[in-house]
């Protein structure tokens, strides 16, 4: 039977992580396995933690949650903490104030994956993001658009599947572990070594053409824009050659003035 891992990695996370939990315990599909990595928190997020896997053991039929609770490295040492920790078939990143777009979200991306073969299941299987509030109020759609047919090129345009809503085969994940060389882009530059890895195995990527997760609009990257920028135009660099990645950044420049 499929299995997901859902990594939820925290600190001081207690205004936004009961969100997540809920959602996490909502989902209607029984095969989840939850790992919360947490680094040490300050303040109630333990204490939230807690709670939240007393009731889990209270419910009919409860999910797997492990805790990994240690100092770590930043938030991709953290994300590579749940990777090699991880034991289910997918591995889907959750972090505090992120959730589910809906309790049925995992069930309807699980019925769709029993459509393959075992053997030769996609590697990557995604979908789009709305964005909400620290309330989790909706916001907007998120303004990048997925595409039909995604490859590691169509990163050259950007984030253009938000990283709650790329859901990566496990192997492939181990095998393509976060650099700890970037702070705020490392989603991206990992998202395209997984693509890369896969195509050059012509394996396959799943569209699900569903709204997979609402993702909380002030996220460390939104916080430090600037910073990412600068990261991202190193990572576009490294995969794509420093010309294309200077061009596609003008045109980001371009995009948001006209969008103001």
């Amino acid at each position: 039977m499929l299995r997901f891992t859902v990594a939820t990695v925290t600190y001081n996370a207690e205004s936004t992580i009961d969100r997540t939990l809920g959602s996490v315990a909502q989902q209607s599909y029984p095969h989840v396995e939850h790992l919360l990595v947490d680094g040490c928190s300050q303040d109630g997020t333990m204490e939230r933690i807690q709670r939240y896997i007393e009731r889990n053991c209270d419910t009919e039929n409860p999910h797997h949650i492990r805790l990994i609770r240690e100092p770590d490295d930043g938030l991709y040492d953290a994300m590579n903490k749940a990777i090699l920790q991880a034991k289910g078939d997918y591995i889907i990143f959750l972090n505090a104030g992120d959730k589910f777009h809906a309790a049925t979200t995992l069930e309807e991306v699980a019925r769709q994956l029993e459509e393959y073969d075992p053997k030769r299941r996609p590697v990557v299987v995604y979908g789009e993001t709305d964005l909400v509030d620290d309330e989790g109020r909706f916001l907007r759609h998120r303004r990048l658009s997925v595409p039909e047919q995604l490859h590691s090129i169509s990163f050259l345009s950007g984030m253009l599947v938000c990283h709650q809503s790329f859901y990566v085969r496990l192997d492939f994940a181990r095998a393509e572990l976060y650099d700890l060389r970037y702070r705020f882009s490392g989603d991206y530059d990992w998202c395209i070594r997984v693509m890369r890895r896969a195509e050059r195995r012509h394996l396959s990527f799943h569209p699900t053409n569903l709204i997979l997760t609402d993702y909380l609009a002030e996220g460390m990257t939104t916080r430090n824009h600037r910073r990412s920028l600068v990261e991202r135009l190193k990572v576009m660099g490294r995969h794509f050659g420093w010309t294309p990645a200077i061009l596609a950044h003008a045109w980001f420049v371009v995009r948001a003035v006209v969008r103001r």
